[in-house]
């Protein structure tokens, strides 16, 4: 008998731009995967790296990062600090030996709730496609020593 793989992905979502996508997406009743577990945050650029880690850590197979299109930002200039957070973090996901597609930035405003879900809908299936994440294990060795 075959299981089937059903990944734990959490959604930093930004308040202003890509919450209101999910919002949208939900009150269009379009269709996405609810493997997602969304946080509201003030803003993308509010996500700290350890905040990634942490939900890996915890179990999440994959993190999604969603904030306004750059230019957009409420605080002008989030999203890019955002960017320049998740380029690190990938570096730093390589460093551990995880796959670095389990973290995803994407730039998803208030009036894109197909977009949400096609997002949600891709990021799903490449997680599905990497197989359950092995973070925890990893993070769990190195408290050991191993």
């Amino acid at each position: 008998m075959e299981q089937s793989f059903e990944p734990k992905i959490i959604g930093f979502l930004c308040n202003w731009c890509s919450y209101a996508g999910a919002d949208l997406a939900g009150v269009s009743r379009l269709q996405y995967p609810p493997n997602i577990r969304i946080i509201r945050v003030m803003c993308s650029g509010r996500v700290d790296p350890s905040f990634v880690l942490k939900a890996l850590k915890e179990g999440a197979d994959g993190v999604l990062i969603a904030g306004c299109h750059p230019g957009d930002c409420h605080y002008e200039s989030g999203n890019y600090k955002a960017m320049r957070r998740y380029l690190y973090l990938k570096k730093l996901l390589k460093e551990f030996g995880v796959e670095d597609e389990r973290v995803r930035l994407e730039w998803i405003s208030a009036a894109e709730g197909a977009r949400f879900a096609q997002v949600v809908t891709e990021f799903t299936e490449t997680i599905r496609r990497l197989g359950p994440s092995k973070f925890k294990e990893k993070a769990a060795s190195v408290g050991k020593g191993a």
